[in-house]
């Protein structure tokens, strides 16, 4: 069997198969998914999700799915499967003997005599699906039909049966083109070699997306066909059906298919699952490189970008997109201030916190580079821009006290990563001094005085680090406790066991001597660390809450009281590795090698958004999110960097 392969079996049982889905991307913005027998159990799910920059650049579901029927001595074999309020129908998931994710998605169906193997992959920076059909056996003759349900929709909306529609379709080389509005662009649908197109459009209703309803969301859609191919296949022959949308050649198809497969990373181990994990969250558009925080409902979000970018790129010696991603995303940050503006169903949220992530990633940069004169000159007015803007106060949502910390006045915001709200206010009012945020803060102004050598801004910044030194101990330290408070304001201070502490001994400048450093990190280790990461609040807080599931105000608190956190485990192996040195490689590969029984459930092949917090912390949210991949690429590179000083030495 292949790395990530599943036999009859483990697909033909729904209640398993419906649980993992696979994930492609062009490098540009589109995807497709849905679970690895084709039973779309989420309105994300799709053959051709892409962004269109003629409506408004968000992502629409253009091709949800593909229906295959073959047909042998006039009798039909329906090869699909979809969901309906009241069953599941047809059911071709019967007939699958495997699915395998390496190189790219391909599903083995046996009808009788018939073998057939079936194909997925996405054309690299172009909106552009291929899926390929090859009758490995037949005893006799054999005629293959193609049915394409469109949805022309937003990917956080449902489309329904309306008169508003274009139900007809103009012809195209060995194919036809739809557009159901007169806004999108025409899908081109074609197919490698001369076929019939039967003309039969309708709608039809109530596809149920069983994720959606978990989730609360509304879950019934309707979908468009305007009809069917129709063509013979024969034993050994290939055939390409392509859905894009530019017309195309049809008799490159081949030639293209092959072209694109030869790039695709071998998803055969662990490793190569990650790297080619990592790949799929880079976008590049014009002069622009970004990362996608997540699939399958992707967005561009500043502070879980710069989490994620030094994970993605660094840590496989990519010093070329880490450099274009920060350029990018310099261009993007007024002052301090880089309004999140991802397209996804929730409200948009400003944070405080994102550019001091931006100085770190400019910070490990600078470290993986060693080219000390290329990132002042790149990097350097950009980071004093944003460390004169907090000390100024310009920005009412946050001030420097005159103890050198940094304060957020607000109760009512939620500007840290903790941002979740219910009915505009915060789960977890984190305010005043938070704790992550004045580690970070600490750590810019370190490396900033290091990075810009000019006297007034030396003059202006050398006295304030020794302030933060004293004041920080002094604001967040319980000597009795013996870990950090996570935000303290006014007379109050919260001293709920939560995991932002972490970076106050991560950072590579540190207000904590290394027994401060050690009691912290043995809290983490003790109350907060699982098999996937690291919990957001200790089991023994009463407000624990175990499993990230129910509603969505339900799954936003569990998220933040309990839930479990991939990306949390790098700061975590930082720290310690620096105080543990090469007798704590042991344990951090250990946490590195049991992430590995991640890739073949929820999102196989990748890592996702959140684990619940109580065993077997089954995995949520996103099927594969940038900063959980990242930190786990992170674990792998810091274990090769220390393996390899001790070949040094």
């Amino acid at each position: 069997m292949g790395y990530l392969e599943f036999t009859k079996q483990e697909v033909t049982n729904l209640q398993e198969s419906l649980k993992r889905e696979f994930l492609r991307t062009n490098r540009a913005g589109s995807y497709a998914s849905s679970t690895i027998i084709n039973c779309n159990t989420r309105k994300y799910h799709g053959l051709l999700v892409c962004p269109l920059k003629q409506i408004d650049g968000d992502n629409y579901v253009l091709l949800s799915s593909l229906d295959e029927t073959v047909i042998q001595h006039d009798t039909p074999f329906h090869l699909a499967i979809h969901k309906y309020i009241s069953d599941y129908n047809p059911l071709g998931h019967k007939y699958i003997e495997s699915f395998q994710n390496d190189p790219t998605p391909t599903i083995v169906y046996r009808v009788g005599g018939v073998v057939l193997q079936k194909e997925m992959l996405l054309v690299e920076e172009e909106e552009r699906v291929l899926v390929k059909y090859t009758l490995l056996k037949a005893t006799s003759k054999t005629t293959l039909q193609l049915r394409p349900f469109l949805a022309f929709r937003k990917v956080h909306e449902l489309t329904h049966a309306n008169m508003f529609a274009n139900t007809r379709h103009i012809a195209a080389e060995h194919g036809i083109a739809s557009k159901l509005y007169e806004e999108f662009p025409y899908l081109y649908m074609q197919i490698s070699k001369k076929n019939e197109f039967v003309t039969a459009p309708d709608w039809y209703n109530n596809f149920e997306y069983a994720k959606e309803r978990e989730r609360g969301f509304a879950c019934h859609e309707d979908l468009f066909t305007p009809g069917y191919f129709e063509f013979e296949i024969k034993p050994g022959e290939s055939i390409i059906f392509s859905a894009g949308i530019q017309e195309v050649k049809t008799k490159t198809l081949s030639a293209t298919y092959s072209k694109e497969l030869e790039k695709r990373t071998p998803r055969s181990n662990f490793e190569n699952c990650l790297v080619n994990s990592a790949q799929q969250f880079i976008a590049r558009s014009g002069n622009k490189t970004k990362i996608v925080a997540s699939f399958p409902w992707p967005g561009y979000w500043g502070r879980d970008s710069m989490i994620a970018l030094p994970g993605l790129t660094l840590a496989l010696n990519d010093i070329k997109t880490c450099e274009d991603v920060l350029l990018s995303f310099s261009d993007e940050i007024d002052g301090f201030v880089y309004r999140n503006k991802g397209n996804i169903e929730h409200s948009n949220v400003e944070s405080i916190d994102t550019a001091l992530w931006f100085i770190r990633s400019v910070q490990q940069y600078n470290w993986n580079t060693k080219d000390f004169a290329k990132t002042k000159k790149l990097f350097a007015k950009k980071v004093e821009e944003i460390l004169s803007t907090y000390m100024s106060g310009e920005n009412s949502n946050v001030f420097m006290h005159d103890n050198g910390l940094l304060y957020l006045p607000f109760e009512h915001k939620a500007l840290t990563w903790v941002d979740a709200k219910i009915e505009g206010r915060p789960i977890i009012p984190r305010w005043g001094y938070v704790v992550e945020i004045n580690a970070l803060w600490y750590n810019a102004i370190k490396f900033a005085l290091e990075l810009i050598q000019s006297k007034s801004f030396q003059d202006t910044w050398k006295h304030i680090p020794a302030k933060i030194e004293e004041s920080f101990i002094e604001v967040f330290w319980d000597e009795d406790k013996g870990y950090l408070a996570d935000y303290c304001a006014n007379d109050y201070k919260d001293f709920s066991v939560r995991p932002s502490q972490i970076f106050a001994a991560s950072l590579p400048f540190s207000v904590l001597d290394d027994m401060q450093k050690h009691a912290v990190l043995d809290i983490v280790r003790r109350e907060l660390l699982t098999p996937r990461g690291i919990r957001t609040l200790s089991p023994k807080n009463p407000q624990y809450k175990g499993e990230v599931k129910g509603t969505i105000q339900e799954r936003d608190i569990a998220y933040h009281q309990g839930g479990v956190l991939v990306w949390l485990l790098a700061p975590y192996a930082e720290a310690y590795l620096k105080l543990h040195g090469r007798s704590g490689v042991t344990e951090i590969k250990r946490i590195y090698y049991g992430m590995e029984t991640l890739m073949n459930t929820h999102g196989i092949g990748t890592i996702s958004e959140v684990y619940d917090g109580n065993p077997p912390h089954e995995g949520r949210g996103a099927i594969s999110q940038a900063w959980s991949v990242a930190a786990v690429l992170r674990l792998k590179k810091l274990i090769e960097n220390f393996e390899a000083d001790e070949q040094l030495k």
